[in-house]
């Protein structure tokens, strides 16, 4: 290729040709096996992902095979008949994922099971005592009532824990009363499903808790460990990009799929953390039902607490998130001004990402440490952003021209405050007499080397500064633009000071939001202290 249209050849091979046609995949396969082959590993990557789901699968599949021995045996099915077909419903519908949630089906079940065979037994005999007339007409209103008030409490806030059983309760009942009236014997019908529903329901028990036991109590401990690290990989990563970023190749809302960042993988993570709410609670119930087992040994363990933390934890992720959308915001701060307060923030941000990592590390050991040297640290650090903030805050709303050079601080912070009464317009004079000599230097050396008159050098750099205003103001305006504004009207220049007091307050934004997390991880703190005494964690001073 030569650089001409003209010059542009394609050549299309027989066996391109043929490779590309309906019904084949890029090696050359057949599109069926190889589309085939891509589903199995799919399949397998999805089990590797995650082993407790191949084990689960195997357990469901060997609990339903225990009671279809029921069925495949003579004897079994002499003694209970058909209704033996109820323990395989009931293990379809009992078997959860982990131990504690099959305990609550379980429970539910079992209790609405037993009340609909009571309730089903003593209507039937109800209707046996007013004659065969009356009987359907009894069976029937029993129906109508039964299901409607078991659909209205399921609705109730307090019972929705236990909707399962009230659905259980009304085709339990409707299944029982409709077969013992065409069987004619409902007593007899109502004890041998109740049976089968026992039967079902203790090989379900048994095979979850013997065979390979996922427990609620182990996801809802790993789960919120995992969520303290990718809330501290995130605000590291998040600061990083923020400090690192020359403001060249950087990625908008407008240009990219929202809240999809391909090359930030921790902010995906922490927006997880953040749906996590529903997942923690679930757990935490299920969890309640598991009897003591692993290193969660004692009785009433707290598991309430854990979702507390939890809700802490997301309310500082809830600050993250946000200082992602300050990084990728329309409005963004001058390199040089990010680098002027680098190191404050960059502290600040690492002190506050290993306190997240400590306690999230304390409740994986299950130990209980004092974390005031940590918090001495943070808090430190944070006063000192602020204070640089504060003292250096004419660089955030000041109307003088940045240097030309913007990949250089703005100024040199000192990195040690004085007790004394600081004046900023002493700085101020002090960095704008050194911006003036800068540019009077630069412009006698390009005097002097190219002989250049004054007159063009002066207006090169004054294209330069409008350049340069261009790129760091909202909205932005184009060079030419500017010129015919500012080349009939002075009044143009005022805004323009506006759009770029307006861009570096986006740091302020910035900093703002960092130390608003900072002061969410005090009550991160407590909460997992809380959590740490009633969970009776073992202690160890620091």
């Amino acid at each position: 290729m030569s650089g001409k249209r003209s010059s542009i050849q394609t050549n299309i091979s027989p066996a391109a040709t043929k490779s590309n046609l309906p019904g084949t995949s890029k090696e050359g396969g057949i599109g069926p096996f190889s589309s085939c082959k891509a589903w199995l590993w799919s399949v397998w990557d999805f089990a590797k992902e995650d082993s407790n789901r191949v084990k689960f699968a195997f357990k469901v599949g060997l609990a339903v095979l225990l009671v279809s021995f029921l069925i495949l045996f003579r004897a079994p099915f002499d003694i209970l008949g058909t209704n033996i077909i109820w323990s395989i419903l009931t293990v379809a519908v009992m078997f959860e994922y982990t131990v504690g949630a099959t305990f609550n089906r379980g429970f539910n079940r079992a209790l609405g099971s037993l009340l609909a065979g009571i309730l089903a037994i003593a209507v039937a005999q109800l209707a046996l005592q007013c004659g065969r007339v009356t009987e359907p007409i009894i069976i029937g209103t029993s129906i109508f009532l039964i299901g409607a008030i078991a659909s209205f409490m399921k609705l109730w806030p307090s019972l929705v824990p236990y909707e399962y059983g009230f659905r259980v309760i009304l085709f339990t009942y409707c299944l029982i009363i409709v077969a013992g009236y065409r069987m004619g014997n409902p007593i007899r019908t109502a004890m041998d499903r109740l049976y089968s529903i026992a039967i079902g329901g203790l090989v379900a028990v048994l095979v979850n808790v013997l065979v390979f036991p996922i427990w609620a109590g182990e996801q809802l401990h790993k789960e919120l460990v995992d969520s303290f690290n990718s809330v501290a990989d995130s605000l590291e990563e998040c600061v990083k990009k923020y400090l690192e970023d020359d403001g060249l190749d950087h990625p908008e809302f407008s240009r990219t799929v929202m809240d999809e960042f391909p090359d930030e993988p921790d902010y995906r993570r922490c927006k997880s953390t953040l749906n996590s709410s529903a997942k923690l609670e679930s757990l935490a119930i299920s969890a309640k039902w598991e009897p003591p087992h692993g290193r969660f040994r004692h009785f009433s363990y707290p598991w309430s607490e854990y979702v507390k933390v939890g809700a802490a934890l997301r309310y500082c992720a809830y600050e993250v998130m946000a200082l992602h959308g300050v990084l990728h915001s329309e409005i963004q701060a001058p390199y040089n001004l990010r680098l002027t307060f680098h190191s404050e923030i960059h502290e600040a941000a690492t002190h506050a990402a290993e306190l997240v990592r400590s306690l999230g590390k304390d409740i994986g050991d299950m130990k209980r440490t004092l974390k005031t040297s940590l918090l001495k640290k943070l808090h430190s650090s944070t006063e000192r952003l602020q204070r640089a903030i504060a003292m250096h805050s004419y660089l955030l709303t000041s109307n003088f021209d940045p240097p030309d050079n913007s990949s250089e601080p703005l100024t040199k912070l000192s990195h040690t405050f004085s007790t004394t009464l600081y004046d900023p317009s002493s700085l101020l004079t002090e960095f704008v007499s050194s911006g003036t000599e800068k540019n009077s230097n630069h412009t006698n050396q390009n005097e002097t080397s190219s002989g250049t008159p004054p007159q063009q050098t002066e207006s090169y750099h004054e294209m330069m500064r409008k350049q340069s205003r261009r790129l760091h103001s909202w909205p932005s305006m184009e060079v030419d633009a500017f010129e015919e504004e500012g080349g009939r009207s002075m009044e143009f220049l005022p805004r323009m000071r506006a759009f770029e007091s307006t861009a570096a307050l986006s740091l302020a934004n910035f900093t703002s939001l960092l130390v608003e997390f900072v002061a969410r991880l005090d009550r991160l703190v407590e909460a997992v202290d809380e959590l740490s005494k009633m969970a009776k964690f073992k202690h160890e001073g620091v």
